[in-house]
């Protein structure tokens, strides 16, 4: 598990609420951005790099670490936020987000950014490596976990499902995937372009051991993290997590088109404002 030195302990709750705060003000800075997605994906992210992961911030390729995959490369605010929090990436680097030259580009780049461990663009694809390391760490005996985390809508995508099947094939049990279910997705409501239920049932068919939480919910989130590493059976682990885009800003919650937000000037600060009052 791993902890950052502090006189008072935050909890997980507050690192959640100072991930979306990151979030945020890196948004700020472009004035858009997947900004829903990051505020609705901060309590899981919160849990699995303050409760689960093993990591050294100070070393983000320390050979023993946990991996954490974002299959999702436009989440990349997100895991950004989560990694500032975590002190992998310096706090005075937030307000480059987005602009020349920055090791923190609107899409997620391995090759750019401290503690992103895979790049992103098209969808489908993160499960896929993340199977693939998985194997290799087994080869070479290592006692780390993978994480991926992907999205509803990349269960549209045929690759997801070869990745499934193959992990339960190899009866990867060092792989977590995350699921992050905010029904939502470029072209409408992900549950209508194309249906994923019962999505619990659709993995355990694959040889999956498999949760539904909710993913707003600190406690349900660790119990389940929990659960998922300490399973006893040969096989991989999947953690269904419903979220809702925009959590912790009311205003943003409520918005009809999410996925991709647009917040004029003077939103930033009734947004920050807005998350303060809700802690």
């Amino acid at each position: 598990m791993h902890t950052l030195t502090s006189s008072a302990p935050l909890t997980l709750r507050q690192r959640a609420t100072r991930i979306r705060r990151h979030a945020l003000l890196m948004g700020q800075v472009q004035g858009q951005g997947y900004i829903g997605q990051a505020l609705g994906a901060a309590d899981l992210l919160a849990v699995s790099y303050f409760h689960a992961l093993n990591y050294r911030a100070e070393d983000p390729e320390w050979e023993d670490r946990d991996r954490f995959y974002l299959s999702i490369g436009h989440y990349a605010i997100a895991l950004y936020a989560a990694l500032l929090e975590a002190g992998v990436i310096p706090e005075a680097e937030r307000e480059t987000y987005g602009s020349d030259e920055s090791r923190l580009p609107m899409s997620s780049m391995a090759a750019y950014t401290p503690g992103m461990e895979i790049t992103g663009g098209s969808l489908g694809h993160g499960l896929g490596i993340a199977v693939g390391a998985c194997l290799g760490l087994k080869r070479k005996g290592s006692r780390s976990w993978v994480y991926n985390l992907l999205s509803d809508g990349e269960l549209n995508e045929g690759s997801t499902w070869e990745a499934a099947m193959s992990a339960s094939h190899w009866r990867l049990d060092n792989l977590i995937a995350i699921i992050d279910v905010n029904n939502q997705q470029a072209d409408g409501h992900s549950s209508e372009i194309l249906a994923f239920e019962p999505i619990v049932e659709r993995w355990q068919a694959f040889g999956w051991y498999a949760q539904r939480v909710d993913g707003n919910d600190i406690d349900a989130l660790v119990a389940a993290f929990d659960a998922a590493r300490d399973w006893p059976q040969v096989q991989p682990r999947v953690i269904i997590c419903d979220t809702r885009m925009g959590k912790g800003v009311p205003f943003l919650e409520t918005r009809e088109k999410t996925h991709f937000i647009r917040v004029d000037a003077d939103e930033w600060d009734k947004a920050l404002t807005a998350l303060e009052q809700g802690e």
